[in-house]
């Protein structure tokens, strides 16, 4: 029988989960009025995300991820949090 594996513990801090930050009203507005969309067009992550769940991140936040890119130093991306439907 295979043993089983140990779960993360705190899956931030796992080498592969890149860095999720959420981002404050402030930063989540200026977000918003720079890209000239509306916060429900951004691409979306549930609250029921395992990164989430370690963040705190509720429905309405912005979570910014930033992953290392070997062409670009850092690669940004915005995740409107939002409730899982089920």
């Amino acid at each position: 029988m295979p043993k089983k594996k140990k779960p993360i513990d705190n899956i931030i801090n796992h080498v592969l989960v890149p860095n999720h930050i959420i981002l404050s009203d402030k930063e989540k507005d200026a977000l918003i009025k720079n890209l000239k969309i509306e916060a429900n067009q951004l691409p979306k992550i549930l609250t029921t995300d395992s990164v989430c769940l370690s963040i705190g991140a509720k429905s309405g936040q912005i979570v910014k991820i930033v992953r290392e890119s070997h062409t670009a130093k850092e690669s940004i991306a915005y995740r409107m949090v939002v409730e899982d439907n089920k």
